[in-house]
């Protein structure tokens, strides 16, 4: 993930219960996630979220490939 996102995100087991999220908000990573994949455009979320911005939507979007990027998945095998 490119650092300028990386100082966008933040984890912390206080906010949130430790999901990701867009630092100095209560903004989860998984929710812009939830929202784009419904069809919220970015404007529909700078407008429903005034504190965030156009690199902190770039920023969930390359947490979660990065995240995925390094999911290991465990397929059964056949019998």
């Amino acid at each position: 993930m490119p650092e300028k996102f990386l100082e966008r995100i933040e984890v912390n087991p206080a906010v949130m219960l430790g999901k990701p999220i867009i630092k100095g908000t209560r903004i989860p990573v998984e929710l812009l996630l939830r929202k784009l994949s419904e069809g919220a455009t970015e404007a529909d979320l700078l407008d429903a979220y005034p504190r965030l911005t156009k690199i902190d939507i770039q920023a969930a979007l390359s947490y979660a490939a990065s995240a995925l990027a390094h999911e290991t998945i465990i397929l059964p095998t056949a019998a």
